[in-house]
C-alpha cells in the first residue's frame, strides 16, 4: 500500500525520524519522511565492500537501552554480543580487564593485569551499584560534572583512569579528555551493567531497515533534500513545496540548527578505518584499547569475531577508530601509514598483509554534551505550533536518545488540540 497524502512531514530518515514516523503511524496519522540521501539510517548505516559489512564508524547497540528494547525486535536482528571487558595495551603488552559480575572466573586475571588495583575493584563495585540504584530518570537528576571529574571524585587510581577509562570512555563519548557530562558516563555504565554490547548479525544498518519495514510502502522519500521549513510547509532544493499540518525536523544537530535557527550543538568527530585480514590476531570477540595514549588508534576490534557475517568466509574484518578531528585533516594516506605503524607494534609483521577497505571521516558523529548540555536531559521538542524537532541533540547522544526524542516529538504532534 502506498503512503497516503501526509498530514505530518518528518525531515530526516535517521533513527529519530524513523522512530517519530513509527509512533505517528501507530497513532493513525499519515506521515511522509523526506531523506536527503539515497538511503535510510542517517549515521547508522552499513555498506558492503568486497563482501565485508562496514558500519559507518564503529557503532554498537547497548541492549539495555529502554527505548531500543521498546521499539526493536532483538530476535529478528540476530544480535551478537562482545565479551564483557577489554584488552588494554599498556606498557608494551596486552592486559585483560573483564567484568567480574559477568565473568567471575577471570576476575583474578584483571586484578593482576597491572591496570586496576584491588581498591579500584572495590570502587568499581560501589560506582556500579550507585548508577544502577533507582529509576533511570533519577540518575539524570543527580549533580552533574565532567566525566573525568566524576572518576577522580570516585577515587579511581591514575592507572585505572589512564589505562582503561580514558580509551574506553573516549571511544564511547568520542572524547579522550573525558570533558563530557558525567551523566553520560553514569548512563553508559548503567546500560552496560544491565545488558550486552552487541551488533546485529547483518550490521548496524539492520536497525533502521527494521524500523522502516514497519512503515507503509512509500512513506520514506529518498533524494529529497530540504532547503527550508516552516510550521506547515517544507520546501525542497528542487523548489517543490509540501504542505502539512505539522513538520518535524529530525536531522542531526548541525542541519537542524541550519533549518531552524537553533544554536548548533557542537560536534564530536571520529574516523574509522577498515582492513581485510586473513586472520585476527585476537581470538575472542573483545574490544582492544590503547591504554598508552600513543595513538592514533584509540580502540580496535574485529567485528567478524563478534558476528562472522561481517566478513566473507575465511577472512577477518578489522575496525580501527581514531577519535577527534585531527585525523581527517592529516590526509588519508598519512593516517593509514600511522595506523599501520601502531598496529604493527601491537601485532607484528602480519599487519603488513592487511588490505585497506575504506576510511570513514565522520565530522558529526555525536553532538557535544559537556556539563550543562543535559540540563534537562529531555530538551523541548515542540518549537511552535506546527513545528517540532527531534534527534540525539535533544536527548542523550545515543541510539536510545535519538529514538526516544523521536517518540517524544511524535507524541507532542499527536497531543495537538
Amino acid at each position: 500500500m502506498s503512503a497516503a497524502k501526509p498530514d505530518v512531514v518528518v525531515v530526516g530518515a535517521g533513527l529519530a525520524g524513523l522512530a517519530c514516523a513509527l509512533r505517528l503511524h501507530e497513532g493513525g496519522t499519515a506521515v511522509r519522511v523526506l531523506e536527503a540521501s539515497v538511503g535510510i539510517g542517517g549515521r547508522v548505516r552499513t555498506d558492503v565492500v568486497d563482501g565485508f559489512r562496514l558500519d559507518r564508524g564503529f557503532q554498537v547497540l547497548l541492549t539495555a537501552y529502554p527505548e531500543t528494547r521498546r521499539v526493536l525486535d532483538y530476535t529478528a536482528l540476530d544480535l551478537r554480543a562482545f565479551l564483557p571487558g577489554a584488552l588494554v595495551r599498556r606498557a608494551g603488552r596486552f592486559r585483560e580487564l573483564t567484568d567480574p559480575w559477568r565473568r567471575p572466573g577471570r576476575a583474578l586475571r584483571s586484578l593482576t593485569a597491572g591496570v586496576a588495583t584491588l581498591a579500584d575493584g572495590l570502587r568499581m563495585a560501589r560506582f556500579r551499584g550507585r548508577v544502577r540504584r533507582g529509576p533511570l530518570e533519577e540518575l539524570f537528576r543527580r549533580p552533574e560534572t565532567s566525566a573525568m571529574e566524576r572518576l577522580h571524585a570516585e577515587g579511581f587510581s591514575a592507572g585505572m583512569i589512564e589505562g582503561f577509562f580514558r580509551p574506553f570512555l573516549g571511544g564511547i563519548l568520542l572524547d579522550r579528555s573525558l570533558s563530557a557530562s558525567s551523566r553520560m558516563l553514569e548512563f553508559v555504565f548503567r546500560m552496560m551493567a544491565e545488558g550486552d554490547v552487541a551488533v546485529p548479525a547483518s550490521g548496524m544498518g539492520a536497525i533502521p531497515e527494521q524500523m522502516a519495514g514497519r512503515l507503509p510502502e512509500g512513506t520514506v522519500r529518498p533524494g529529497a533534500r530540504v532547503a527550508a521549513v516552516s510550521p506547515h510547509e517544507v520546501r525542497l532544493d528542487s523548489g517543490e513545496t509540501i504542505a502539512a499540518s505539522a513538520v518535524v525536523v529530525a536531522t542531526e544537530g548541525p542541519e537542524a540548527a541550519r533549518l531552524l535557527g537553533l544554536p548548533a550543538p557542537g560536534s564530536r568527530p571520529v574516523t574509522c578505518l577498515y582492513f581485510a585480514a586473513e586472520k585476527a590476531p585476537v581470538e575472542e570477540p573483545i574490544l582492544v584499547l590503547d591504554g598508552e595514549g600513543a595513538g592514533p588508534v584509540n580502540n580496535l576490534c574485529f567485528p567478524s569475531r563478534v558476528a562472522p557475517s561481517y566478513a566473507p568466509a575465511g577472512a577477518t574484518l578489522v575496525s580501527a577508530t581514531v577519535v577527534g578531528g585531527a585525523a581527517s585533516d592529516a590526509g588519508e594516506d598519512a593516517l593509514e601509514i600511522a595506523v599501520r605503524k601502531q598496529m604493527e607494534a601491537w601485532f607484528g609483521a602480519q599487519v603488513r598483509g592487511w588490505r585497506h577497505l575504506h576510511t570513514y571521516h565522520i565530522r558529526h558523529a555525536q553532538p557535544e554534551q559537556r556539563p550543562g548540555a543535559l540540563e534537562p536531559v529531555e530538551r523541548p521538542v515542540r518549537l511552535e505550533s506546527g513545528l517540532f524537532v527531534c534527534g540525539d541533540h535533544r536527548d542523550t547522544a545515543s541510539l536510545h536518545g535519538a529514538m526516544l526524542s523521536g517518540r517524544r516529538a511524535a507524541e507532542a504532534v499527536l497531543a495537538r488540540p
